[in-house]
């Protein structure tokens, strides 16, 4: 019995060893599968992503840009492709070597390309928007962590021809000027996505897993511009601005029927691809036409004119008596008193005459035309020139525009003396062009607009103008045009006329105010703004020539004899562009 009872205890020791090992592996295959559970069941959305982080790649395609067309369907803006080339500094074996190779050949600072390739980043722009055969020229060396994406470009075609009406991107192709700011949504189109699993080195994974989403195209537009209306607007203003020695030369051609916009010139002008940091400073960006404001001067007597025959308070054979001078505040003309005191002057001195409405139009009488204004009065100046637009947005498709201003206070003397000759208002080259359109039409003032339509999947759209309201009657409307054709034909604008084509306008000639110091310069705003053929036309034009210097005296840098040749050759190529037969 003694010699049974050790070999039963050792194997009772056997058996709990075994029972413990047992138990050890039976808790090490719990933890590992509680392990897998956690990983593949409760953790797995955040392993998966993890995974995903390292192996897919997520790109961004983007949308071709739309392409803006004249009316004619020419392009404006198109959209062209490149190559941008980038650099994953995780893969770059020698990055001051290839700092050093690309910055010659791409013309980038070594420095700043050090920085980004010695970067802990996966993803450094090294050059945007770069030409095909620059682009081969890197490729061919085949640097280590270089890389290249296909990238849309922004091209306009006629440089400077339409620059201010287009406008420009950025970089990114966002529209940040113009019709590509205004009109951006539809313009961009919705980008593109790829997504791929690529190895650590970047290359593509065989029969791994890719995803495209496909993107979609911007919406392309029509613009009322005529690319040759424009062309003939802008060679002029260049050539204006070198005859007159001028700052600035602004020329808008409106339809009168609709107030569609056929030309917007601006000179000097920009590239929009390759714009200058001396286009910056110097505002050439600034589109003058919508966003510079002037006094109007004597282009405005056609308003006050409209409204008081409108009112029945003239007619157009109603007689004045006319001084050279008419006191608004007594005692104000006395020695060098001017118009800001009360003096109100014609621009040559002459003995008393009597004139009729048409005279003091067609010669263009500031006394004259003050009187016609203190027998409307001013509330009814007033309300006709709120109903042309003074002092307002006209409402184009185009950003940033500004409004002018009327400035009638109560208890000023002199402001609507002021107002029927053009001052103490501020209008911009469009709302003149506009007021012009109201008369010429017959009456009816619309929405100036610049897209008149634009095409995207579902087809092409075409935009309507708008009802329009009347300012003044047809009778009254005509009766304004035969006036202003007596300026063309033996009055102030002479040098308006056209050669086969009645024409109707009115010159204008103001001091130019400076705003920063408060105060009138001795420069001068010349324009002239008119129309033809006169009873049905077709076109309305209007010029303006900031700061002639022209010539020694006051008359040579007048809007007759800076603007209106300008208007006149615009006019001329414009009609004959537009195939309108000959009137006269």
């Amino acid at each position: 019995m003694a010699t049974n009872k050790p070999r039963r205890l050792v194997k009772q020791s056997t058996d709990v060893r075994l029972l413990s090992i047992a138990l050890i592996f039976a808790g090490c295959w719990v933890f590992v599968g509680y392990q897998l559970y956690q990983v593949q069941v409760v953790d797995a959305a955040v392993y998966r992503e993890a995974a995903d982080r390292q192996l897919i790649r997520v790109e961004e395609t983007a949308a071709v840009r739309g392409t803006i067309f004249d009316r004619q369907n020419r392009e404006l803006a198109i959209t062209s492709q490149s190559r941008s080339i980038y650099a994953d500094p995780r893969q770059i074996e020698d990055p001051s070597g290839t700092a050093s190779v690309l910055s010659e050949l791409l013309d980038v600072d070594i420095h700043a390309l050090r920085d980004k390739l010695y970067s802990e980043s996966t993803f450094q722009f090294i050059a945007r928007q770069v030409d095909t055969d620059t682009a081969a020229r890197v490729e061919a060396l085949e640097l280590p962590g270089i890389h290249f994406l296909p990238e849309p470009k922004r091209v306009y075609p006629y440089g400077p021809l339409a620059a201010h009406v287009v406008g420009f991107v950025n970089i990114d192709s966002e529209g940040i000027e113009g019709i590509e700011a205004e009109y951006d949504d539809l313009l961009t189109g919705i980008p593109g996505r790829v997504l791929a699993e690529r190895a650590a080195r970047g290359q593509l994974i065989p029969q791994g897993r890719t995803e495209i989403e496909p993107a979609v195209a911007g919406a392309d537009l029509v613009l009322a511009i005529d690319r040759e209306i424009q062309f003939m607007a802008y060679r002029e203003c260049v050539e204006a601005l070198a005859v007159a020695q001028a700052k600035r030369c602004i020329a808008v051609a409106m339809d009168p029927e609709t107030f569609e916009v056929l030309a917007m010139a601006v000179a000097p002008a920009f590239d929009p691809s390759a714009r200058t940091p001396d286009d910056i400073e110097s505002s050439r960006l600034i589109n003058m036409a919508v966003r510079s404001v002037y006094e109007p001067g004597s282009t405005q007597k056609a308003v006050t004119v409209a409204a008081a025959l409108n009112e029945g308070v003239v007619a157009w054979d109603t007689q004045y008596l006319v001084q050279d001078q008419f006191e608004v505040v007594e005692d104000t003309c006395e020695g060098d008193g001017d118009q800001g005191f009360g003096c109100y002057r014609d621009f040559s001195p002459h003995e008393p005459m009597v004139m009729t409405v048409r005279d003091c139009v067609r010669l263009s009488s500031n006394v004259c035309m003050v009187k016609i204004g203190r027998d409307l009065g001013v509330d009814k100046l007033r309300s006709y020139l709120e109903a042309f637009g003074y002092g307002q947005i006209t409402g184009i498709d185009y950003p940033g525009e500004a409004g002018g201003a009327v400035n009638l206070p109560n208890g000023c003397p002199t402001c609507p003396a002021s107002a029927s000759i053009g001052y103490s208002l501020s209008v911009t080259a469009l709302q003149m062009a506009s007021v012009y359109s109201t008369i010429a039409n017959g009456g009816f003032r619309l929405e100036p607009r610049l897209m008149i339509g634009w095409a995207d999947g579902d087809g092409l759209r075409h935009t309507e103008p708008s009802p329009g309201t009347r300012v003044i009657s047809e009778d009254t409307a005509r009766t304004v045009r035969l006036l202003l054709k007596s300026v063309v034909d033996s009055g102030t604008g002479t040098n308006a006329a056209v050669p086969g084509y009645t024409v109707a306008g009115k010159t204008g000639t103001t001091r130019r105010f400076d705003s920063d110091v408060g105060a009138y310069t001795a420069d001068y705003i010349s324009s002239f703004v008119g129309m033809a053929p006169v009873d049905d036309p077709r076109l309305v034009i209007a010029v303006v020539v900031d700061s002639p210097q022209v010539g020694s005296t006051v008359a040579e840098r007048t809007g007759g004899a800076v603007a209106a040749p300008a208007f006149s050759r615009i006019m001329e190529a414009s009609l004959h562009q537009m195939g309108v037969r000959p009137d006269a």
